[in-house]
């Protein structure tokens, strides 16, 4: 997300940021750029037009003249506006009622109301310890129900069995009464979706919405819908009392038109972004984050926390273990690695939180293809466990077993070991728990430019 947008602003602060000092006039011109940036990320014309404004009454005055590093202080402006277009900071859902809270989900047909359901569902199961039941009162879509159910058994949340011939209140009122049966912490209400707005959908959710009063009405959105994303939720706005949107498929679009339109135009916050379709991937929106990411800054908290929840801890402390006692980083350890890093949504999703991406050359992101690491993992599966720990025993019959086997070439083989003893050589620098060495390490791994060793930028990574 946001690739395009990231693009075009480094460029455009490269150039402020050899400067000795900045003019009104080159402001100006560094503005322009921004502006037509931000129109073409697909940003409303509206909230374009206010956040330059505002940027440049900023910048023009004493802000930026009296900093000693005027370009930084210009891109410190642009920061701190993009995040108070997004909202100041994360808005958490509202949950402090008698239980069940209830959540009621709204949106057009195809925005994965469905499936974010889900996905909320996990995500306060896993994360605010709540008891969830989820019910579909989508009784025109065909599966809408078995969909939900599935998804419901999958995260490992209650479901609440509806069926087309009732009427969406009828399954509201029960799902209702079996959720405080069951002392239900929240109730997800799924509602029907309709290809465009119309007032028989407005009058039904509006129905539902007097009869169960929830505590959140959350405005589902496909983020590929670009500034089209801001003008539903605000039609939807002005039909329900909402409490905020969740943005999906956000890891489709490069633009992020949507991220940056719907807090001004609605008015609402965003309180949650779909990044993929796993029934893990809704993450809450950080304005802060979202803005550092934008500007190639990185989200080490983003990523940290990424790191705590999916990187297996008890595989990383055996591995650190072996490499203090200076026993040797096999192919075995290596294979372990690769799915870590496919764990945390492979190094596309990395790179896109790793600050100083903003410094490599425009679309380096898009050039990492994570299915070369899928195949190095196979050339690893093909192997026998005396090959993983010692590759030297590997010959020209052994290569063409394990190449036949995983369908891959005795290039692509002879090229995995060479990452492999790559990545050896920085272990050994780990010895001792060194962790200075280890950086210096990781240094000699870049590629030309700084890259950092990814695919396209001539480093460590194979291209396969």
């Amino acid at each position: 997300m946001f690739d395009n947008l990231t693009d075009r602003l480094s460029g455009t602060f490269r150039k402020l940021t050899g400067k000795a000092n900045l003019t009104e006039a080159n402001i100006q011109d560094a503005l322009r750029e921004v502006r037509r940036a931000l129109l073409e990320a697909d940003v409303a014309l509206v909230v374009v037009k206010d956040f330059v404004d505002r940027v440049s009454l900023r910048a023009v005055g004493q802000e930026v003249s009296k900093s000693l590093t005027p370009g930084q202080a210009f891109i410190k402006i642009v920061q701190a506006e993009l995040e108070a277009i997004m909202g100041s900071a994360n808005a958490e859902l509202d949950l402090k009622a008698a239980p069940p809270a209830i959540v009621l989900m709204a949106g057009l047909q195809g925005a994965g109301k469905t499936t974010t359901a889900a996905k909320l569902s996990r995500w306060l199961k896993q994360n605010a310890k709540k008891s969830v039941m989820l019910v579909s009162a989508d009784v025109y879509r065909p599966a809408a129900i078995q969909q939900l159910q599935t998804l419901a058994k999958e995260v490992g949340v209650e479901f609440f069995a509806s069926d087309i011939s009732q009427s969406p209140s009828d399954i509201a009122a029960a799902a209702l009464a079996e959720a405080k049966r069951k002392f239900i912490d929240v109730l997800i209400v799924d509602t029907a979706g309709r290809l465009a707005i119309d007032q028989e959908m407005m009058d039904e959710i509006r129905q539902l919405h007097s009869q169960l009063n929830p505590v959140e009405t959350l405005f589902v959105v496909d983020a590929m819908t670009g500034q089209d994303a801001a003008n539903t939720a605000k039609a939807f706005n002005d039909a329900l009392p909402l409490t905020g949107v969740v943005l999906t498929k956000a890891d489709g679009d490069a633009r992020g038109g949507a991220a940056l339109s719907v807090r001004h135009i609605t008015g609402k916050p965003i309180k949650f972004i779909g990044m993929g379709e796993k029934i893990d991937a809704l993450e809450p929106f950080y304005p802060d984050r979202i803005a550092s990411r934008i500007l190639g800054m990185g989200d080490m908290l983003s990523l940290i926390e990424e790191a705590e929840k999916k990187v297996d801890k008890e595989k990383a402390e055996k591995l650190a273990r072996k490499i203090k006692k200076g026993k040797g980083f096999d192919l075995e350890d290596f294979k372990e690695q690769l799915q870590q890093m496919q764990n945390m949504g492979g190094v596309a999703s990395i790179m896109d939180k790793m600050p100083g991406m903003g410094g490599l050359p425009p679309g380096t992101a898009k050039m990492v293809d994570d299915s070369q690491f899928r195949r190095m993992e196979a050339i690893i599966n093909s192997m026998t466990l005396r090959e993983r720990v010692n590759p030297d025993v590997l010959n020209g019959s052994r290569k063409r077993r394990i190449t036949q086997g995983s369908g891959t070439q005795i290039q692509d083989l002879n090229r995995l070991l060479k990452q492999h003893k790559q990545m050896q050589k920085v272990m050994k620098k780990m010895k001792g728990g060194n962790m200075a060495n280890m950086m210096r390490g990781l240094g000699g791994m870049q590629g030309p430019g700084g890259s950092g060793g990814f695919p396209g930028g001539g480093g460590s990574f194979p291209r396969f």
